[in-house]
Order: C-alpha cells, then sequence, then structure tokens
C-alpha cells in the first residue's frame, strides 16, 4: 500500500488539473453512473468533557463507474479546533483496486477535501459568469481560502472581499494576496455582497450570513458550508430571489437549513447544467454545496496516479 503524506498531496494536487476532472464527475453523478451511498454523519466525542458531541464524524465512500478505484473517505470536523491550532477539517482516504479489492493507497484526505470543495466554486463561477469578475467571501476560514483560489483559477478576477466578525479576515486576506490574488478585508457583510458578481458563503453559521435583499439581479451565490438541518448561511430572500437553483447533491442540499421545504422540488442537480456550455441564464443564481465523495473519487485518482508516477510516498506492505 502507499501512504500519501499531506506534503506530497499538497505538492502533487493542481487546482487547474482538478476542475475538469471534477467537472466530468459532477457530470457522470448527474448522469448516474456512479456509486455514492448515503453518507452518515454522527456526532463524536460525547462523554470525553461532558455530554455534548466535540464534534462531526462522516463515511464517505464512492465509485465512478468505469474507473480503476474505489474510494472511501473518513472525515471529521472540529469547530472546537481552532482553539487547538488544529484544522477544523481532518481526512483520510483509503484508495482500492475496482476489479480486486486490493488495498491500494492510504492518503491524507485534508487538502484533497478543501481543493474538491473549492472546485464547486469555481465550476460554478465559470459556468454563471462572463468575464472579469468581483468575489464577496463570508467566511475566512480554509475553505474560504481554497474558494477563492479555485474561482481565481477558473476566470479572471479582479477583486475578492473578504469578511469574517473576527481579525482572521485580515490573516485571511493577506494570505491570498500573497498568491497573487487582489483580497481585501472588509467590516461588514454588506460590504462584502453588495455589487459583486460571485458571493461565497463558507462558515458554520446557524443562521443568515447577509441580507438578500442587496444581492445584485445577476449574482451567483455559492453556499459551501452548510450541511445539516440545523445550520444555514443563506436567507430565504436569497432562495425567493433566485430564478435558477443548483446544487452538487440535491437530495441533501434540501435537508440542510439554507433550503426552505417549499423549494426542496426546484434543486436541479449542477452536474446537469454543467455539460452544457457556459450558461446563457439571466437573474440571481444559487449553488448549493454539501460535498459529494464522487469529487473525493476523482481528486484520489489524480493524486494516487500522480504519486505513482513519481514514485511519492512510503510503499508499505499491507
Amino acid at each position: 500500500m502507499r501512504i500519501i503524506r499531506a506534503e506530497a498531496v499538497d505538492e502533487l494536487l493542481s487546482l487547474e488539473k482538478l476542475l475538469p476532472l471534477c467537472r466530468d464527475a459532477l457530470i457522470s453523478q448527474a448522469q448516474g453512473t456512479v456509486t455514492r451511498p448515503e453518507r452518515p454523519h454522527y456526532p463524536i466525542g460525547q462523554g470525553i468533557h461532558g455530554n455534548e458531541p466535540l464534534g462531526t464524524g462522516l463515511a464517505m465512500p464512492a465509485y465512478i463507474h468505469g474507473e480503476p478505484y474505489a474510494v472511501t473517505k473518513l472525515a471529521t470536523v472540529h469547530d472546537g479546533n481552532t482553539n487547538r491550532g488544529l484544522p477544523t477539517v481532518q481526512a483520510t482516504i483509503a484508495v482500492t483496486d475496482a476489479e480486486t479489492g486490493t488495498p491500494l493507497g492510504y492518503l491524507d484526505g485534508r487538502t484533497i477535501t478543501n481543493a474538491r470543495t473549492g472546485c464547486i466554486g469555481g465550476l460554478a463561477a465559470r459556468q454563471f459568469t462572463d468575464g472579469p469578475i468581483t468575489v464577496g467571501v463570508l467566511g475566512a476560514g480554509t475553505q474560504a481560502r481554497w474558494q477563492t483560489r479555485a474561482i481565481a483559477t477558473a476566470c479572471p478576477v479582479e477583486q475578492v472581499h473578504i469578511y469574517s466578525p473576527s481579525d482572521s479576515k485580515h490573516t485571511c486576506a493577506d494570505e491570498l494576496r500573497s498568491e497573487g490574488i487582489d483580497a481585501v478585508a472588509v467590516e461588514t457583510s454588506d460590504a462584502a455582497v453588495s455589487d459583486v458578481d460571485v458571493i461565497v458563503t463558507a462558515t458554520t453559521a446557524t443562521a443568515p450570513t447577509f441580507d438578500g435583499s442587496l444581492l445584485r439581479d445577476d449574482a451567483v451565490v455559492i453556499a459551501v458550508g452548510a450541511y445539516t438541518s440545523t445550520m444555514q448561511e443563506l436567507d430565504r430572500e436569497t432562495i425567493e430571489r433566485a430564478t435558477a437553483r443548483y446544487a452538487d447533491v440535491p437530495e441533501e442540499a434540501i435537508e440542510t437549513g439554507d433550503i426552505p421545504s417549499e423549494y426542496a422540488a426546484h434543486i436541479q442537480p449542477l452536474g446537469r447544467e454543467l455539460e452544457s456550455k457556459p450558461s446563457t441564464r439571466s437573474g440571481i443564481v444559487v449553488v448549493k454545496s454539501v460535498g459529494t465523495a464522487v469529487l473525493d473519487a476523482a481528486a484520489a485518482r489524480f493524486v494516487y496516479d500522480a504519486a505513482e508516477s513519481a514514485d511519492r510516498g512510503a510503499v508499505v506492505p499491507f
């Protein structure tokens, strides 16, 4: 088995190369040519420091039909890790030979998770915008950075406005500027979303993060933070004003706090839209992401094959 540590994954992974692979994976998912069991997510940590859970565990298997590998990701989300100096999201990914069932690889999954989620934003921005764009980002954590990087890889970006209620917005903007992206910290959510082409929400909020009435009539909203019924980043007005609403996994997106129940039937698979040329739709577009293991499968294959070719990682008996 080839063990691929985080440092090697970081060096091997390329957003430019990953974007088309994620597009193809979402299209395959929309066409029904994938096997993606329901992902359980469950509270963990009860009884360690009282009765409250300390985080969430997730198991995410997937297989894209015809691919040489099946992939299973084990992930955790611990919001308290920010105060511990640890990543909020941590993950490992097992790569298995699809023909024989032989274990082939075990990968650090943090960058893969962050990059493939960022690709949702990059693909949506490319599909629904035209020309240089401005971006407003609610949130200043790891995923805020990856969404911005992927969008800047997919589209010409003029400027990015970063908002968070904490000083992390300055750190995030500074880091993105060091990477060649014109990012500035702003002091309010209103300033982040007003008069921009693309809005990204990448938070763990349980209440709306911005006022939907402030959106431009042609704005693209990409919401990636909420993945349970108690989490919410979008207000009702944003959903009501939208003329098109998409999700990576519609049946799971409608279970989050972002989608009012009466709009459940109006959420379409993003993969189906990505089959077409860049959209000519007018009006506000909402893209809701909850994460799909199909993207992990696509990204893990890319990293595993790259590691095999470059002989990266440690090959150990298993």
